[in-house]
């Protein structure tokens, strides 16, 4: 029987954080913290911890991401000496308001609508400045300013907005990329193609893992556990399950292979043509569309649904996400006109990453839209008419205002029963243009109940942390806070594993 110090299941940012943790805090270098890249399959399977994934697969859905973390900061100068985008010259030209733990907290009990838990948010919160550093001086992630997704430029300046700035080099295959490269170099053991199938337990604490490896089970003696290994989202049947009628047909914009470990959801917008069963590994991210706050959505029947401009995308893809999945066939249009299209970004609206309907007139674009599932043109049309008018009449009336998409500003269509709050322009000026777009599962979330301090795994039955075993993953979030929490209890739990080696005996090889 195999022992070593620690075992973490999972190969995403969270389990790759934890890996390294622990080496770095004690664990035994070379084969004494192996971890399994693993996720699980799309059928409906019993409950069960993890399925593997080959080597081509590493990084879970952390590798499927833009690669944003949400954190503390102080503005510009606080952040300068850990990205690797900004000249000298650039950042005099740079506009970042500070971010305060008040306005992080804010965030995610705002956007979660007072149900996340404010301990364990607070637990990201206090420890995202810190863990910044940790994950750029010590496990060497390249961090740059997030000019492509977080900033407009307003005059000759460049404008931060929503609260996030930051994001890794070449997204999430950056980010897991060196993840990898820190864990290797720290003498992590990695196994791939090896399910675990069962935690195993001796006197009240955890003692290892049973796994399947060249097709027989071995069992492997841990002190500590660390579960990193995703949530449901691929499997159809514990999506409709779990989540409710629908959810089955919800696009999985993520890893394939992803496990039945926890509870909760979010959705996004994504390209109606993506695949729907997997991410891409190539085009990763680039399905997500997130241009709506400057047009608007319509559904099948040609109605406005949401008011796009409610808040920052930030905080509202998800829940715009579940709405497109209840309109009629669950997909929804986003239209623009060209004084806008310019300003959508190239890697999620570029010719070659999702099909583009143009047109010289919104009547040609509704005849076009019908062949795309619209069924009412003539209520697209009247629409449009409708919200133009209002926009033009909120000019009329506040003639101060001006169009600005870095901040909240105020242009709206108030006079409509549905409003659109901020950054209401006239979709008048041709050429016009539409994409397809349906709600994607990102990742679910919520699972087992944690040590805010550790990241140990609370009991039901005696409400206190189950000795040696620890979790790290996903909270509800405003945007870029997934990767935050899971590089926060990641390392916690990796320090916490390490911590036990000390007091632990007969767990040597």
């Amino acid at each position: 029987m195999a022992s070593w110090d620690c075992i973490v299941i999972g190969s995403g940012n969270a389990g790759c954080c934890a890996a390294f943790s622990a080496a770095e805090s004690g664990c035994d270098k070379g084969a004494r913290c192996p971890f399994w890249a693993r996720q699980q399959t799309n059928s409906s399977d019993k409950f069960s911890l993890s399925m593997s994934c080959p080597r081509e697969w590493a990084g879970g859905n952390g590798y499927y991401t833009a690669g944003a973390y949400r954190t503390v900061h102080s503005g510009l100068q606080d952040l300068l000496p850990i990205v690797n985008n900004v000249s000298k010259e650039q950042a005099e030209s740079i506009d970042m308001d500070e971010y305060s733990h008040e306005d992080f907290l804010g965030d995610i009990m705002r956007v979660g609508e007072g149900k996340p838990d404010p301990v364990l948010a607070s637990a990201v919160v206090n420890a995202s400045r810190e863990t910044i550093a940790w994950l750029a001086d010590r496990v060497g992630i390249p961090f740059m300013l997030s000019f492509h997704r977080q900033a407009y430029a307003v005059g000759a300046r460049q404008t931060f907005w929503g609260g996030l700035v930051l994001c890794t080099e070449d997204g999430g295959k950056g980010l897991i990329a060196a993840h990898l490269r820190a864990i290797e170099k720290a003498g992590v053991e990695v196994w791939y193609n090896c399910p675990a199938v069962e935690i195993t337990m001796e006197d009240g604490a955890v003692n290892g893992v049973v796994v399947e490896k060249d097709g027989e089970r071995v069992h492997l003696r841990a002190a500590a556990v660390v579960l990193a290994a995703g949530g449901f989202e691929a499997n159809p049947a514990m999506r409709e399950e779990k989540l409710g009628p629908g959810w089955g047909r919800a696009i999985v914009s993520r890893a394939h292979l992803t496990t039945d470990m926890s509870l909760l959801f979010v959705p996004c917008r994504g390209d109606a043509d993506a695949p729907t069963e997997a991410g891409d590994r190539v085009l990763t991210n680039q399905f997500t569309k997130s241009g709506y706050p400057l047009g608007i959505m319509v559904n099948s029947a040609g109605k406005r649904f949401v008011d796009e401009g409610e808040d920052y995308r930030n905080y509202t893809y998800a829940k715009f996400g579940k709405a497109i999945l209840k309109q009629p066939g669950g997909f929804a249009f986003q239209i623009w006109d060209s004084k806008v299209i310019g300003s959508l970004r190239v890697e999620e609206y570029g010719d070659g990453i999702v099909k583009k309907i143009h047109a010289d007139s919104i009547e040609e674009l509704a005849e076009k839209l019908t062949e795309r599932g619209l069924e009412d043109k003539e209520e697209l049309v009247r629409v449009v008419h409708e919200y133009n008018q209002a926009v033009k009449q909120h000019e009329g009336e506040n003639p101060d205002k001006t169009w600005n998409p870095a901040v909240k500003d105020g242009m709206s269509t108030k006079s409509l029963s549905l409003p659109k709050s901020n950054w209401a322009l006239t979709i008048e000026e041709p050429p016009f243009m539409a994409v397809k777009v349906a709600c994607g599962v990102t990742f679910t979330f919520g699972g087992v109940d944690l040590d805010p301090e550790t990241a140990g795994v609370i009991s039901d039955k005696t409400s206190k942390a189950i000795p040696g075993l620890y979790a790290a993953g996903e909270i509800n979030y405003p945007g870029g806070s997934g990767l935050m929490a899971g590089a926060v209890f990641g390392r916690k739990a990796g320090r916490a594993a390490a911590s036990i080696r000390e007091t632990s005996t007969g767990l040597k090889q």
